[in-house]
């Protein structure tokens, strides 16, 4: 027998096997999904657009019902960490509330530097090219202005891990076409993040962002680091982070509040003491998913 899982943007991953002989399936396994009707979960659409430099680049978009939510929609830009990840059309889990019950589009976009696209595309935002992957937002959005179905004037950006630091990116070279944005253990600083984080991930990280004990690489970091210009974030900033955070340490999070409030930009800062590298608790991931429902209301669908 093959065994293999399978999942959707209508199913949760589930695991099967497929009898090679005879060609008989069989289910192993059964995910619940709360008695909800998965079948009337949107299917994403794959959105291609060409990036400042004529690379292209891709990302699945998500749209609500239009029968329940007509007209042009506010959209919530969705960046993957990594930075090598990438995103994929599979189940969208309680995200689906936000589609389903407060009429937002996602889009996942899938920037230079994601993995699934060769070698070279991957390494396209190494090093002195950090800041291609943020201009790379840009054509998605020039895609949604042109979209008949997503409301330009109402976007906003998240992210965590290596996707929070895109969305504080995002929010400085991007500040004037985004409503808010929300930052989920990002790295906000890239010299005192290399300096702080667990001595084990160092060296790999240095491959990927630079190393800084070179003296040229250390002044770009300095340069792009999201703390080195707080005072362009404008706009509403949403910040959530773990105090036992070994990977990205919660002082890359408390610099970023402090010198974004000092800026005069309304900051909710949400600070979970019993967590480290995302909210793995239920209570704690509840009360995130509750805060970011009540931000969202508050700043992108006002």
């Amino acid at each position: 027998d093959l065994g293999f899982s399978l999942t959707g943007a209508r199913s949760p991953a589930d695991a099967y096997s497929i009898d090679t002989a005879t060609g008989t399936l069989e289910r192993w396994t059964e995910s619940e999904t709360g008695g909800l009707n998965t079948g009337t979960f949107s299917e994403p659409e794959l959105v291609k657009a060409k990036s400042f430099d004529g690379l292209e680049v891709s990302g699945f978009l998500y749209r609500p019902d239009p029968n329940k939510f007509p007209g042009k929609r506010p959209v919530l830009l969705s960046i993957h960490g990594g930075p090598e990840g990438q995103s994929r059309p599979v189940f969208q889990a309680r995200n689906n509330y936000w589609l389903s019950e407060l009429g937002i589009a996602l889009f996942y976009p899938n920037v230079r530097g994601s993995e699934g696209y060769g070698k070279t595309f991957l390494a396209l935002d190494n090093g002195f090219k950090r800041e291609d992957s943020v201009k790379d937002i840009g054509a998605f959005l020039d895609f949604m202005a042109a979209d008949p179905g997503c409301d330009a004037s109402r976007v906003a950006v998240i992210g965590g891990s290596y996707g929070g630091y895109m969305s504080l990116a995002c929010m400085i070279q991007h500040g004037s076409r985004l409503r808010c944005g929300i930052d989920i253990v990002g790295i906000s600083n890239f010299l005192s993040f290399l300096k702080n984080t667990q001595d084990y991930r160092r060296d790999l990280r240095r491959v990927e962002y630079g190393d800084e004990r070179d003296p040229a690489m250390n002044e770009f970091l300095a340069k792009i680091s999201p703390t080195a210009h707080a005072d362009k974030i404008k706009n509403p900033l949403f910040v959530v982070q773990g105090q036992n955070d070994p990977r990205v340490p919660v002082t890359e999070a408390s610099q970023m509040v402090a010198a974004v409030r000092q800026g005069g930009a309304p900051v909710w800062y949400l600070l979970a003491k019993d967590e480290g590298h995302g909210f793995a608790k239920k209570p704690n991931a509840d009360y995130q998913f509750q805060a970011t429902i009540l931000f969202l209301k508050e700043y992108l669908l006002k």
